[in-house]
């Protein structure tokens, strides 16, 4: 089997409001693509910050001017609508942990994607809010990123932590500790071991400057030795990106000795065969 769980209906920015996109026809051109390059299980998992309802948990400058949609709309959509798994991806900000549980878990969801684009007010992979142009050092950004990606395993809010090296995302564009990345994934590893959250392997990262898989062998390595189960994704925004590079994920899942994916239904998880 192979699965496609975060996937977005439409392209962040302006211009893709929710009217035009969650519709029937636009979420059967996104099955029509997924059964063409074999993929059976196939989700949605809409960003958090493009609801009104997440002005609840944060009052970040992007979430007021994107948090415009219904979030319970987007659920009857999906359910009532399309043959598509329900998922949502939210954000991991630390001292919001209640608040975005609450907004969570009055939901039906299938499963939540738990991701880390922000540290503090400042963006890893957003180059209007871009944290490189401020003072931390590379070996700051990753520590408190890594850090931070343990403490949203632990959370219990998510059932998948998404591109979870996203730290990269620019490439050797941006600075680079210069020791060895494993002391920094060492960071999120006791959170990972404990928690039992999935990681999810995104071939988004080859769409990406730095141009390689989410995540990184090594980091991917000290998961599957902490126990640590795969869902298997592409980040997609448009249908043409649905199942982007799985030809390569594929050969690099096999190269770590993976043979099982994650697939959901009401947030339980059901283990299947890679293929």
């Amino acid at each position: 089997m192979l699965t496609d769980y975060h996937v977005h209906l439409r392209p962040d920015g302006p211009g893709s409001d929710a009217a035009d996109f969650f519709t029937p026809e636009n979420a059967a051109r996104y099955r029509a693509a997924a059964e063409e390059r074999g993929i059976t299980e196939l989700g949605v998992s809409e960003h958090i910050y493009r609801f009104s309802q997440a002005l609840d948990v944060w009052q970040h400058d992007l979430w007021r001017g994107s948090g415009k949609d219904d979030i319970d709309a987007y659920c009857a959509f999906v359910r009532e609508e399309t043959d598509l798994r329900l998922g949502i991806e939210a954000d991991f900000i630390p001292g919001t942990e209640d608040r975005m549980a609450d907004l969570l878990d009055a939901r039906d969801w299938d499963y939540v994607i738990g991701s880390i684009h922000f540290l503090g007010d400042y963006a890893l992979d957003m180059e209007r809010y871009d944290i490189w142009d401020t003072s931390h050092s590379p070996e700051q950004v990753w520590a408190t990123y890594f850090t931070w990606l343990g403490e949203a395993a632990m959370s219990g809010l998510f059932d998948v932590l998404a591109h979870p090296d996203l730290v990269k995302h620019w490439g050797r564009t941006r600075p680079f500790p210069e020791d060895d990345l494993r002391n920094y994934y060492e960071l999120a590893m006791e959170g990972i071991a404990a928690s039992g959250v999935v990681i999810e392997v995104s071939t988004a990262g080859l769409r990406k400057p730095v141009e390689e898989i989410y995540p990184a062998p090594g980091f991917l390595e000290m998961c599957i030795e902490a126990g640590a189960s795969i869902s298997l994704s592409s980040d997609a925004h448009t249908p043409e990106h649905l199942g982007y590079g799985y030809q390569d994920a594929l050969l690099y899942l096999a190269d770590l000795g993976v043979t099982e994916l994650v697939t959901f239904d009401r947030r339980q998880r059901i283990m299947e065969p890679l293929g």
